[in-house]
């Protein structure tokens, strides 16, 4: 199922459909329609937004959704200039769409879904995309010199070396982690307590369990990301 249940195993990863393609078995698990639709959701809004922005006259008084829509932008071009300086710009696309993209999973839970960083299959690609990006950018701006300052000192190469492994699964397992163990709780919650009860005392414990450490985590993985980069290209 892809609604959450009063049941712990609402909470667990359902098998939804097995596709045979070419001998290959394909399984569609709730974690892919719950990514499915928030990211055709984002996309809905953003062409919604920009729609909305093209329309706009000067002497026009925007809507509330794009006075929330310019909040949330001068926010995150904030903080990325905060923290990477004149290299913001070249990083604060992806920053943004980070950020939004885990916000929006993270909360999922408050409108019934599954919240598709509860699988360590969504979060694992975000840490090896960040991963890419970093080695990319520092090859870029430090050549050779980018694989020799991991043997610096050298007795401490081993140690350098699994350290800049170590990053994607850093920011997978600890996205995955913080979310994860939310969606147990509330897994546990609703299958401890009577049905009649779950029909209004969990709300207030998804607020913090979804909005709250929602918001922190996605604001947490775009610093990591953030300093991770700038580590390499920092002149």
């Amino acid at each position: 199922m892809i609604l959450a249940e009063s049941s712990g195993s609402g909470y667990m990863i359902q098998l939804l459909k097995e596709i045979h393609i070419f001998g290959t078995t394909v399984y569609i698990t709730s974690t892919h329609v719950c990514t499915f639709i928030v990211s055709i959701f984002l996309i809905i809004l953003a062409l919604v937004i920009n729609r909305k922005v093209k329309k706009l006259e000067v002497d026009d008084t925007p809507g509330t959704l794009v006075v929330l829509a310019e909040t949330l932008v001068e926010f995150l071009d904030n903080m990325t200039k905060g923290l990477m300086g004149n290299n913001a710009k070249r990083f604060v696309n992806y920053v943004s769409t980070l950020f939004v993209f885990v916000l929006l999973c993270n909360i999922s839970g408050i409108f019934g879904l599954r919240a598709p960083t509860a699988d360590y299959e969504v979060t694992l690609p975000l840490g090896l995309i960040t991963f890419v990006m970093v080695q990319y950018n520092g090859i870029k701006k430090n050549k050779f010199k980018h694989f020799t300052d991991m043997c610096k000192p050298a007795v401490l190469t081993p140690i350098n070396i699994i350290g800049e492994l170590a990053v994607p699964l850093s920011l997978s397992i600890r996205l995955f982690g913080n979310v994860m163990s939310g969606t147990v709780l509330m897994g546990l919650i609703y299958g401890l307590l009577p049905r009649l009860v779950t029909i209004g005392i969990p709300a207030f414990l998804h607020i913090y369990f979804d909005l709250f450490s929602g918001v922190i985590q996605a604001y947490v993985i775009c610093m990591l990301t953030m300093v991770y980069v700038n580590d390499k290209i920092a002149d």
